[in-house]
């Protein structure tokens, strides 16, 4: 891969954490940026510790970097005074600080609760529109908007992966058409750095039969998912919650927070 020095954001998180492990050695230089206090350097690490409300201090942080995995933020549902600066405050001061620093390409976490009030019964693709089941799904709707601008007007190449639950096993039924194993992120990263695009959307997703999600874009761009949560089916099918609003919409539990809208109105 053309990258000298990669920037992880977010690098202090979950999954932070499983690509700083998994991407080790891999370029020469890997930076790891959080908020939060991350493990010392190791051979070919940088470590700085950075708020991405702080432009200037963001600015600073991309300086000399190739490309960026934007990890970083707010990772579930919070209040507006906490999802405004970490999420949408942070990615356009992200996003500004590449543009000023010449990078060319952001990998971006974003989210499956930027649909995540899509009924189940729906499989939809990665041209379905938004509907976003919270303030944080919200959130990463704009990221995903803002990456267009940046893309298009700029220059910056952005892949926004809709992450569905990437966690070591899935965990309920839910999840048995949500989830991706930490090698199909690492698979998708992958993608993200060495595919030709300008723009594009794709879901974070293993090879699940029961997937809510078309993700031919993904695999147009090369993406070959090589597990599935398929295997699990017995133990988790019957895992499900007493929330109804959780149970119909793609977001889940997410959906069902504050809820106070008319259920035969969801898209």
């Amino acid at each position: 891969m053309p990258y000298h020095r990669v920037l992880l954001t977010g690098a202090a998180g979950n999954l932070g954490r499983v690509l700083r492990e998994r991407l080790a050695g891999r370029f020469p230089v890997l930076r790891l940026s959080d908020v939060a206090e991350m493990a010392p350097a190791g051979p070919g690490e940088e470590v700085v510790r950075c708020d991405l409300a702080d432009a200037d201090a963001v600015t600073k942080l991309c300086r000399d970097v190739d490309v960026i995995l934007h990890f970083g933020g707010r990772s579930t549902e919070a209040d507006w005074d906490t999802v405004v600066p970490a999420n949408i405050l942070g990615a356009v001061n992200l996003w500004e600080a590449a543009r000023k620093a010449g990078v060319k390409r952001i990998v971006f976490a974003s989210s499956n609760h930027v649909i995540g009030l899509h009924s189940r019964s729906e499989r939809i693709d990665h041209r379905a529109m938004a509907a976003p089941d919270c303030r944080y799904g919200l959130s990463k709707a704009f990221g995903e908007d803002l990456a267009a601008l940046y893309a298009y007007k700029h220059g910056i190449a952005a892949l926004c992966i809709r992450i569905g639950s990437s966690y070591a096993e899935p965990a309920d039924a839910r999840q048995l058409s949500t989830w991706m194993s930490f090698g199909d992120l690492v698979r998708m990263i992958d993608v993200g750095l060495t595919a030709d695009y300008t723009y594009e959307i794709v879901y974070g997703v293993s090879d699940n039969s029961r997937s809510f999600w078309d993700n031919a874009n993904a695999e147009r761009l090369g993406y070959t998912p090589r597990d599935s949560a398929d295997r699990f089916i017995a133990a988790l099918a019957g895992k499900t919650s007493d929330d109804p609003i959780a149970e119909k919409t793609q977001g889940g539990s997410f959906s069902g927070v504050e809820f106070s809208g008319d259920p035969d109105a969801l898209p």
